[in-house]
């Protein structure tokens, strides 16, 4: 099976349209994630970043690539999302309010070819414990990208506005400390 952005979104297109909009969308990322060489192959997990593959009022689907090691701070998404790994492995830390602040509550670990479905309160962190990239794509049941959003940075875990800025400079980060162990891993072989 040959993986398409263009079958992917029509797929889910039809099925935001469902009664169950949310089982249908993670139904549709597993008949993908069956071969998800096939789908690593066209979304080349070689850079950590967000990837917009495709945005409306009422869906959103994104490619997103964890940086070997990297965390992403707590955040919502303030509506239920989808979310299917292609590669590597993605470890979720999910919380839940206390007043002003989070506690920990649980944990979820995704494995290459799994998908999770979140609820519109979910409040996770992510990271990549593996020392190579880990994809996912992740589709969500509204307009993510104008949806006004939290998140919470350690150590304190205070709420304040979701900031753009900062999780674009923790994927930065993460490109420069994937780059740094490459070189280093290069010399190392030499």
């Amino acid at each position: 099976m040959k993986f398409s952005v263009d079958d992917l979104v029509a797929e889910c297109d039809e099925a935001i349209h469902t009664a169950d909009a949310r089982g249908a969308i993670a139904d549709v990322l597993r008949a993908h994630l069956i071969e998800p060489a096939a789908v690593a192959d066209v979304l080349a997990p070689e850079r950590a970043g967000i990837t917009l593959l495709h945005h409306r009022s009422d869906l959103t689907i994104i490619n997103v690539v964890w940086g070997p090691g990297m965390r992403i701070f707590a955040h919502d998404h303030r509506m239920w999302a989808a979310i299917g790994v292609y590669a590597g492995r993605e470890d979720n830390e999910f919380f839940r309010r206390d007043g002003d602040t989070l506690m920990p509550s649980n944990g979820r670990r995704l494995e290459t070819a799994e998908v999770v479905i979140l609820g519109p309160e979910t409040i996770h962190a992510v990271h990549n414990p593996e020392r190579r990239p880990t994809g996912a794509i992740h589709v969500y049941g509204g307009d993510f990208v104008n949806q006004p959003r939290s998140q919470w940075r350690p150590p304190a875990l205070v709420e304040e506005s979701y900031d753009a800025g900062a999780v674009n400079r923790a994927f930065e980060q993460a490109n420069e400390a994937w780059l740094s162990a490459s070189i280093e891993e290069d010399r190392c072989s030499l």
